[in-house]
């Protein structure tokens, strides 16, 4: 039993959650909110919602934490950021200890989809590379406002946004710097960067490298990204260009965007791009037209990329199960994906993913809907339907956009919010496996059979 609650599909969770209690009990701490009363339930909301990435909060962080608190928020978002088997696996090694076969393929399956990369250079690149590109994006919110974003709350903000956190030191996040092009930009590449994953950005770099090296040209008819590198890059442009799109039409449509062109553009481009699972906003989420909400609610369920700090099903699902419904369109016997085809294992993975995904965000839209309509009437019930399925799909995609539901979330809602920062941080397939690596298998099949369906 205990090999099975120590086995490396457990050992995250366990420390996840317990990462997520200690930070509940330091923010628990009076010294740590002198703001105001907090109950242990809203320190406990808080810290998940850091080391979850996700940006939901109950209470004003900038206000009601003192520096104290504010700084245990920020250790929680980096080390949620740089992923829990990232940081597990590198406390091991930092003990001394020797990473067995199992805990190396777990680790290289999840981040890159390589079972045979060296660990070690791994972490050193991840953990360096990220302190780099948080410092750089620090250091130019400063430049860019050296007022609004003192060193402090440069740094706080950069690292926030680069591990698609969304917690922001001001009461209406960004929107004071709605049409500033440099601000937005930093905020933007770092979201991106942040979404993009690890090895999408190792391998960018390398390529980079070899580049500006001349060691590698770029020539036409050769593939010089790999499939999965090639796979993240195309989709994130589309749904970034395509939620703008729809975006800007929207509001456009509706009368609620105004200003100059560039402005409007820039506000959709940076709602599009902090959809993917960012959480900041430089316009009021609650004023937005249903068309973009909806919109927004299909990319925060996506959101970004496999071993990245972005939450969701991810592109490559998205795109595995766009490939899917293309190929039962078509006949096709294989389901083609870019320059291959997918395996029966991978497809199936994709199917119980978005199976899991669809089932966990509709009970707790219902879930949520009925808590906050008790005594209500049935009309008004249904009214904020939408509302709860944006703040479910948010808080599962780990997004931390909010149409202003969350402080207004009793204790009942709270608690089956965090379940779902939770599930949605560590991924269902994640915990399905968890729950798999308990059962014993099958020592016998079942005969076959065909089942009428459709």
């Amino acid at each position: 039993m205990r090999t099975k609650v120590l086995s490396p599909y457990w050992m995250p969770v366990w420390f996840f959650a317990g990462t997520i209690m200690a930070g509940a009990l330091l923010l628990r701490l009076g010294i740590s909110h002198p703001g105001g009363p907090l109950s242990f339930l809203d320190a406990l909301f808080t810290a998940t919602s850091a080391m979850c990435v996700t940006g939901l909060a109950v209470v004003d962080t900038g206000s009601y934490f003192s520096l104290l608190g504010q700084n245990v928020i920020l250790v929680l978002i980096q080390v949620g950021g740089l992923g829990i088997m990232t940081f597990t696996t590198l406390f091991i090694h930092l003990l001394g200890k020797h990473v067995s076969l199992s805990d190396r393929i777990a680790v290289g399956q999840s981040l890159l989809r390589d079972p045979s990369f060296s660990l070690v250079k791994f972490l050193i690149r991840v953990v360096v590379g990220t302190l780099l590109m948080e410092g750089l994006g620090a250091l130019a919110l400063w430049l860019l406002d050296p007022v609004g974003f003192a060193p402090y709350s440069a740094v706080f903000h950069s690292i926030s946004a680069f591990c698609n956190a969304g917690f922001a030191l001001f009461p209406d996040s960004l929107t004071r710097w709605s049409g500033n092009v440099g601000v937005n930009l930093v905020f933007m590449l770092l979201i991106t960067a942040g979404g993009l994953g690890f090895y999408v950005l190792n391998e960018c770099a390398s390529l980079a490298k070899r580049v500006v090296l001349r060691r590698e040209r770029l020539r036409q008819g050769g593939h010089i990204l790999s499939w999965h590198t090639s796979i993240v890059l195309r989709m994130s442009l589309f749904l970034v260009v395509a939620g703008t799109v729809v975006i800007f039409c929207a509001e456009s449509a509706a009368g609620n965007a105004t200003g100059p062109l560039r402005e409007r553009l820039l506000t959709a481009l940076f709602q599009s791009v902090t959809c993917r699972t960012a959480g900041f906003n430089t316009v009021d989420i609650a004023s937005m037209t249903n068309v973009s909400l909806a919109f927004m609610m299909g990319l925060m369920f996506v959101g970004g990329s496999p071993g990245s700090c972005a939450g969701g099903i991810k592109t490559t699902t998205f795109r595995a199960l766009g490939g899917f419904v293309v190929a039962q369109f078509r006949g096709l016997s294989q389901v083609p994906v870019g320059r291959f085809a997918l395996s029966q294992e991978a497809l199936n993975k994709v199917i119980a993913l978005c199976t899991l995904a669809v089932l966990l965000v509709g009970l707790g839209t219902m879930v949520l809907t009925s808590l906050e309509s008790a005594g209500d009437a049935y009309l008004m019930g249904r009214e904020k339907f939408m509302t709860n399925m944006f703040e479910v799909i948010s808080a599962f995609g780990t997004v931390g956009l909010s149409t202003g539901l969350t402080t207004q979330l009793n204790g009942a809602e709270k608690s089956m919010i965090i379940v779902l920062m939770f599930v949605g941080r560590l991924g269902p397939i994640w915990l399905l496996s968890a729950l798999h690596s308990w059962q014993a298998e099958r020592r016998y099949q079942l005969p076959k059979a065909d089942l009428p369906l459709g």
